[in-house]
């Protein structure tokens, strides 16, 4: 099998899909599979090829696009440049990884007898609804075309995101809730979709003798309870909604701080945490390893989010067993089992707007940090589910399946 995996160097290689391709990539790495990641928009100035660790990368230099059409001609070139390179033809795997791509799958399909594999990470679609699918059932089941400025972006984006499911020859799905979505809303044909969860290498939870000596490296008093959210600084991740939270914990239980951990728009949020600044920490974006220590002297993972698929960072909680509070929003849902490996945050969602009950929130949050074996009985769980659902050789398996 000669596998390709397309990967464009942008804000969402830093994040999610960045991660999904390094995880799939090192599962890959013995499985008799012929790997090769395509960097698209690469800041390399020509063409370029490396190998890594048996996997081979080939960069192809960022465009200068100002208009569609030459977007579809920096496509056309990197196939036609990809004709040149790939030697072995047979068994040819293309797999996509980004929903604004159906010139390049179209290319790919004339110039290749190969198969098209799609992951659905997002869905531009939800995104701009905040997670709010009824809205968008609302939306494309108008007969007359929308008026509103964000229905009509939202309406385009559709359009555009079923051509290209409608394209390809497997649809992977990170959540059971996408799966439905796209069955259902974007009528796919369900015999062509799989879901299969992000997985992650194990990192062994540190020793509670050692969490002292973390605390101490990151100027934490031993008695302070610590709430942790990790993830971009954006409207869609819910922060609003637990900063307002976190103000009733602090009623109740002065000896709190909560740390956010991720980059983004600064200003809105400093403002939001004005009265109670001393007690919230913005770290900015952290590396792994030190992103790791703070799950590993957390208490609590709290994570209100609008929309998400298989959210990695959920995954490193249960992973470091943290017991997790998470909204109830699209595939967050099926990922913490509430009452077991954390607690449920319901999303209330309007016909234009979605938000969450911060009292509910606060209420779930001092609930754990009172009931302190119930808690670690929910991360000891979490981490049980970890090794069931999110390991990196179920991961393994499920692709392999899906490919073959």
């Amino acid at each position: 099998m000669n596998l390709y995996i397309f990967n464009k160097l942008s804000t969402a290689s830093i994040f999610g899909i960045g991660t999904y391709i390094r995880e799939l990539t090192d599962a890959l790495r013995h499985s008799n599979v012929n790997v090769c990641v395509v960097n698209l928009n690469s800041e390399k100035p020509q063409f370029q090829k490396e190998e890594i660790d048996s996997i081979r990368y080939w960069h192809f230099p960022i465009p200068i696009v100002k208009y569609q059409k030459q977007i579809e001609t920096y496509y056309r070139n990197v196939v036609y440049l990809l004709q040149l390179n790939i030697e072995d033809k047979t068994d040819l795997i293309f797999h996509l990884n980004y929903l604004d791509c159906k010139p390049l799958a179209d290319s790919l399909r004339i110039a290749f007898n190969c198969k098209i594999v799609l992951t659905v990470h997002y869905l531009d679609t939800i995104l701009a609804l905040a997670g709010n699918v009824d809205r968008l059932c609302t939306i494309i089941s108008q007969p007359d075309d929308p008026t509103n400025e964000n229905d009509i972006y939202v309406k385009d984006f559709f359009l555009k995101e079923k051509e290209l499911l409608y394209s390809v020859d497997k649809i992977i799905c990170l959540a059971h809730h996408t799966f439905n979505l796209l069955q259902n809303a974007y009528q796919c044909d369900a015999k062509k979709i799989t879901v299969i969860p992000n997985g992650l290498n194990d990192i062994r939870p540190v020793p509670v003798n050692n969490k002292d000596i973390l605390r101490k490296k990151w100027r934490i008093s031993s008695c302070e309870y610590l709430l942790l959210f990790s993830g971009r600084l954006h409207p869609v991740k819910g922060l609003t909604f637990l900063i307002k939270s976190f103000r009733n914990v602090l009623e109740n239980m002065p000896d709190c701080r909560l740390i956010i951990a991720g980059s983004g728009n600064y200003d809105i949020y400093m403002q939001e945490v004005k009265d109670v600044c001393t007690k919230v920490t913005f770290t900015g974006l952290l590396g792994r390893n030190e992103l790791y220590e703070l799950y590993a002297i957390a208490d609590i993972g709290v994570m209100p989010s609008f929309h998400e698929q298989c959210s990695y960072v959920a995954i490193e909680m249960m992973m470091h067993g943290l017991p997790v509070i998470g909204s109830t929003s699209t595939g967050l849902k099926e990922m913490i089992l509430d009452g077991e490996t954390g607690l449920h945050i319901p999303v209330i969602e309007h016909p234009d707007s979605v938000e969450i009950d911060t009292e509910l929130l606060a209420e779930q949050m001092l609930y754990l940090l009172q009931h302190p074996i119930e808690a670690r009985q929910m991360g000891q769980n979490g981490r049980k589910r970890y090794f069931e659902k999110y390991s990196s050789e179920i991961f393994r398996r499920n692709m392999l399946q899906a490919y073959h």
